[in-house]
């Protein structure tokens, strides 16, 4: 589409009578759309923006500002896409190998509100650091686990399985007659360039998001005092600008990775040195090496430890030093480590297995032991202040966490797993992966078995439901002849959709079922050092049965769950419908920043939200006011974060529509110190009028529910969804459930939006309490926001 000029001013209004246009600027939600679809209007210009994010109007509104006549009394319509910020070409397939990432990124900001308790907030985000950082350690390993333990340790060092793959060949001793490649060390120095280069991808990942999203500054302001803005950090001026954090977490993790890979190489070879009768010079490398990788791990903990998140200000400075050196000098230190255990050392074969089970034994209870201590903090913030709608009571910050170790895990076991079994099918001649990653494997189908049971429940929830919206959807249209198979389906739809609210349960009981059996998994690890079916020998036969059938369903559940990922990824990479599929779980997923991972998908609303506070800045400076942004799903949370983001005189001269919107279902619930009742109390009284709209068959939107008297100001009763029961005259034919979708469909949506329009004033608005009374509303609640005038 050809780009139209920027007609907006921002240095006031101009003297052709600007100020009498009014602007509704359009913010699509979840899973994007088209500026037509958006406008209604085939034809549309992009006004500002980009190929990744832009402004559009329709053709014959371009230069409305020169012409205000001919908008005296409708709005100016524009529509923000910002779609291809999350679903654009196929490299985003690979942000699928983030998953774990983004979810312990999410944990960060489900903390409970502090309210005054700045010290334990501190310490809640410092632990959900570490558990990200215990994550890149085991991706790295579990790369390490594949190419150095499998593939250049036990196949190349075993005939029968070299003999097989014949591209090992020129590894094994006894494929290629001794080369100069076939001894262990160099076996292993070569294959540790898998687990680097996937190091490298990472880094390289993580750059070139942040020097396109995390480089987008926000609007320069001073901060606002604490007692106007301290219901939520969302209205500091540095929140949306995380560019020195997410450097210098990306230098920790990146250098985390690296001397995963240098410990993983390097320690073989010292453990040899170590014993009698080696060179002295290997011995006292062989220590330096170790104690080089412990400073390093010192160095790394103390980096992602040290320093969190700058809110208060726009933290433009960067770690140059720190950002460079830490990753280099374990760069460094892994030629070393390579060079070292290259040298040639008689008498030293591989046999067996690398020792991965300590070091994955490690990872597992360090998460567990984070989570755990995660747990304790989260519950004593909300104890302080308890908010009885917060998910899990303020728990759900550390249930997601443990999933995203849990993620982990399945991943770094499935790829261990599926390359073992590819490698020797009949597990005869290689030992296979860590017992520790067997015995995972091995409680997933106990998992499955809980999970079952979960959904037996939703499905006899949602009949209960199904059977107690009867009656309802039966007064919400009266004098309509009855239809059985009309109400049920309605009723059906609705009960569907309140399982919504059933979702912190569901993650309760999955993360708790979690906890404790990767507990057993790691403790019969452990005790047993052998595989789940060998260490039940001798026991009860049900006993012995129940472990042998977990064991190889579990082996085979994680080597299929690798195949469908992977498969899924190189399907997303090629197709664009399923791409597209993929960037709607990142458009819930990736709206944070990223405070606790650098690898994660990057933070879409870095971009998003300044967009859309310059457009209404600029917007309500040039005119003095009258803006409504109206936002759909997730543009509602953006809407809001925008308007958080304004001065506070701005924000007073824009009015909100929400509609189909999780500002209190999910994000309310599940990030409350960000969007509980507080926080969204404080947005109603600091823009000029807010209204909310949601129908019961939505299973994503839902009511505000403002404590207080503020509710009903803000929340409109729930949409009719169909419009109509059956066929009338102004709707010949039947009407769809229309769900989370087509709200502008719907009258009441036309209607508030002329409400709020006709309230907003040219001038800054009058305080909010005075005398005169609310418009009253349709569907028998108040209409608008009580206290300030109309237009």
């Amino acid at each position: 589409m050809e780009r139209a000029q920027k007609r907006t001013s921002a240095d006031g209004p101009d003297d052709r009578g600007e100020a009498g246009t009014a602007l509704e600027l359009l913010v699509h939600g979840v899973g994007g759309t088209t500026p037509e679809k958006m406008l209604n209007d085939p034809r549309t210009v992009r006004i500002s923006g980009d190929d990744t994010a832009a402004v559009f109007r329709r053709t014959e509104d371009a230069d409305a500002e020169s012409r205000p006549e001919d908008h005296r009394g409708r709005p100016v319509p524009e529509a923000y896409v910002w779609c291809n910020l999350t679903s654009g070409n196929g490299t985003r397939a690979l942000w699928l190998l983030l998953l774990p990432f983004m979810v312990v990124n999410l944990a960060h900001w489900m903390r409970p509100p502090a309210h005054g308790r700045r010290s334990a907030a501190r310490l809640y985000g410092l632990l959900v650091r570490l558990t990200g950082l215990t994550l890149t350690v085991l991706l790295v390993a579990a790369a390490c686990e594949v190419a150095l333990d499998l593939a250049a340790w036990q196949c190349a060092g075993t005939p029968e399985c070299a003999e097989r793959h014949s591209w090992l060949g020129f590894l094994s001793p006894a494929v290629s007659d001794g080369s100069w490649w076939t001894l262990p060390g160099r076996r292993l120095a070569l294959a540790a360039v898998v687990p680097a280069a996937l190091t490298g991808l990472l880094w390289f990942l993580s750059l070139r998001t942040w020097s396109a999203y995390e480089s987008q500054q926000p609007m320069d302001r001073a901060p606002e005092p604490e007692e106007e803005t301290g219901r939520t950090a969302l209205g500091r001026p540095g929140f949306w600008y995380g560019r020195r954090l997410v450097a210098r977490l990306r230098a920790a993790h990146t250098a985390a990775g690296l001397l995963t890979v240098t410990a993983a190489v390097g320690s073989p070879a010292a453990r040899f040195d170590h014993r009698s009768g080696g060179p002295a010079l290997l011995d006292t490398l062989g220590w330096l090496l170790e104690a080089a990788l412990v400073a390093g791990a010192a160095a790394v903990v103390w980096v992602v430890c040290r320093r969190g998140r700058s809110e208060r200000r726009l933290d433009r400075e960067l770690d140059q030093h720190l950002v460079r050196r830490l990753p280099l000098t374990a760069l460094v230190l892994l030629v070393l480590a390579v060079l070292y255990a290259g040298w040639s050392r008689p008498g030293w074969e591989s046999a067996g297995r690398l020792p991965g089970d300590a070091a994955f034994g490690g990872i597992a209870l360090g998460q567990g032991l984070l989570v755990i201590a995660l747990g304790v903090v989260a519950h004593a913030l909300h104890r302080t202040h308890p908010d009885r709608r917060a998910a899990m009571r303020g728990l759900g910050g550390p249930a997601v966490a443990m999933l995203a170790c849990a993620l982990g895990g399945v991943m770094s076991g499935g790829v261990s797993q599926r390359v073992s079994d590819w490698l020797d099918g009949t597990g005869t001649n290689i030992d296979g992966p860590p017992v520790l990653l067997t015995w995972q494997a091995s409680v997933i189908p106990p998992l499955l078995i809980v999970l079952l049971v979960v959904c037996g429940w939703l499905a006899r929830r949602a009949w209960q439901l199904a059977r107690a919206e009867h009656a309802a959807v039966t007064r919400d249209y009266p004098g309509e002849p009855a239809d059985t198979e009309r109400t049920r389906r309605i009723a059906r739809t609705r009960a569907m959709a309140a399982l919504t609210d059933r979702g912190p349960r569901i993650i309760a009981v999955t993360s708790a079922t979690t906890l404790l059996l990767g507990a057993a998994a790691l403790v019969g690890a452990l005790t047993t050092d052998r595989p789940p079916a060998d260490a039940a020998r001798g026991t009860h036969a049900f006993v012995h049965g129940a472990a042998e059938t977990a064991q190889a369903l579990g082996s085979w559940l994680i080597g299929l769950g690798f195949i469908l990922f992977v498969t899924w990824g190189r399907r997303a990479y090629k197709d664009a419908s399923a791409r597209r599929t993929i960037g709607i779980l990142w458009d819930v997923g990736t709206f944070w920043p990223r405070a606790a991972h650098p690898f994660a998908p990057p933070c879409y609303a870095e971009r998003a939200v300044p967009d859309l506070t310059w457009r209404m800045a600029t917007w309500t400076h040039a005119t003095g006011g009258r803006l409504v942004i109206s936002g759909h799903s997730q543009g509602s949370v953006l809407a809001a974060a925008a308007a958080w983001q304004l001065t506070p005189s701005a924000r007073k001269r824009i009015a909100l529509l929400t509609y189909g919107s999780p500002l209190e279902r999910l994000y309310g619930r599940w990030f409350p110190a960000h969007f509980g009742p507080d926080a969204l109390s404080s947005l109603h009284r600091e823009i000029d009028c807010w209204r909310n709209l949601y129908r019961l068959t939505d299973p994503i939107g839902g009511p505000v529910r403002l404590p207080g008297g503020c509710g009903p100001e803000v929340d409109r009763a729930p949409l009719k969804d169909p419009l109509a029961y059956g066929r009338t005259r102004s709707h010949p034919l039947p009407e769809p459930i229309l769900g989370h979708s087509d709200y502008q469909a719907d009258p009441a949506f036309v209607e508030e939006r002329q409400r709020l329009l006709g309230r907003l004033r040219h001038e800054v608005p009058a305080p909010r309490h005075t005398e005169q009374p609310p418009v009253p509303g349709a569907d028998g609640g108040p209409q608008g926001c009580s206290g300030r005038s109309s237009a």
